[in-house]
């Protein structure tokens, strides 16, 4: 290789790298609409104009159900369950828990196949809300990035508060709100320990881990989830009986865009086969934001992640929202 060559090669690497750092950055969305976050909350994310797109492809009608709730109208069951399942470390990273994607590798090179993510909550909700569920590692980078802004401009609380509020819980249901009324026929504040694990085993794949598609699958994961949060403390005496080891992931399936999965009746979970809720409860609309061990029963049918190292429970502050940027209503305490 001539001179002329070697001199020239670090600059071609530079124009690469600055070419991929602006093709990342070209697909993000604007620093201000991120930080609005803290003080607003969004009508729409990129995964449900997502669902929208794959349902008009297939000439069905995209439903959308959901009510927004502040935190303090989350039954702290929920709270636990989704911290327990999904991000034992949420109050002690910046976004990104290395050490759980470090594990992920492990166990995904161990199996030999994709067994786990490693996605904290923040992670997760950057992807609900600008990028959806298609994977590539383009995605994956300005992932990253929106994860580190929602960290720097937004409270912990806040995060937390997004995330429940604008997750899919099934065909066209996001949020806790709807969730619980569409699976158990309750408002959010209402679900039991059982329950909750049961809407937090759904999270990996809503539409596919439900117990209208698979109640035996489901039930599973749901033990799982209630292992997990015995094991981080929140169960007190009621973890009794649960075991000294967790009972195994469910087997991961790949996302799969278009038609969800339906159960034997031909039904999609969370859709048209979802049963009314009582009369006292209002059916889950899209509605905008205001100014506890057995796995329980789903209504008319039958119906996780690395153990923590230390209990950890979570103390719900009763009183502000969350809405703010700083400050907020979930902080980690030693028990």
């Amino acid at each position: 290789m001539s001179r002329r060559a070697l001199l020239l090669l670090p600059l071609v690497a530079v124009g690469v790298l600055l070419v991929l750092a602006a093709w990342v950055w070209i697909g993000l969305p604007s620093r201000s609409e991120v930080r609005a976050l803290a003080t607003s909350s969004p009508s729409r994310t990129r995964l449900m104009d997502q669902r929208a797109a794959e349902a008009k492809a297939k000439r069905r009608r995209a439903r959308v159900a959901q009510s927004w709730v502040p935190l303090s109208r989350v039954s702290r069951h929920l709270i636990h369950a989704v911290l327990a399942s999904e991000d034992q470390n949420f109050f002690g990273h910046e976004g990104v828990d290395w050490k759980a994607i470090e594990e992920s590798i492990e166990r995904n090179v161990e199996r030999r196949r994709f067994a786990r993510g490693g996605s904290t909550i923040t992670q997760q909700l950057a992807k609900n809300l600008y990028f959806g569920t298609r994977k590539s590692l383009l995605r994956k980078a300005r992932e990253l990035v929106v994860t580190r802004w929602l960290e720097a401009d937004l409270s912990k609380a806040r995060i937390l508060g997004l995330y429940l509020n604008l997750i899919e819980w099934g065909d066209g249901v996001y949020g806790c709100e709807a969730a619980a009324r569409s699976w158990y026929g309750k408002r959010a504040s209402d679900l039991s320990a059982a329950e909750a694990a049961g809407l937090a085993a759904m999270i990996p794949n809503p539409r596919r881990l439900n117990p209208r598609v698979n109640a035996a699958r489901h039930e599973r994961a749901t033990r799982r989830v209630l292992w997990l949060m015995g094991l981080a403390g929140y169960l007190g005496r009621d973890a009794a009986g649960l075991g000294a080891e967790p009972p195994p992931e469910p087997v991961p399936e790949e996302e799969e865009d278009g038609e969800p999965a339906t159960d034997e009746a031909g039904e999609a979970p969370g859709g048209a086969g979802t049963p009314e809720p009582p009369a006292d409860v209002p059916p889950p609309e899209a509605t905008p934001e205001p100014p506890a061990a057995a796995p329980p029963r789903v209504r008319s049918r039958p119906h996780p992640r690395r153990p923590c190292p230390s209990p950890r429970p979570t103390r719900l502050l009763r009183g502000r929202d969350g809405a703010g940027a700083r400050g907020g209503t979930v902080v980690p305490f030693r028990a």
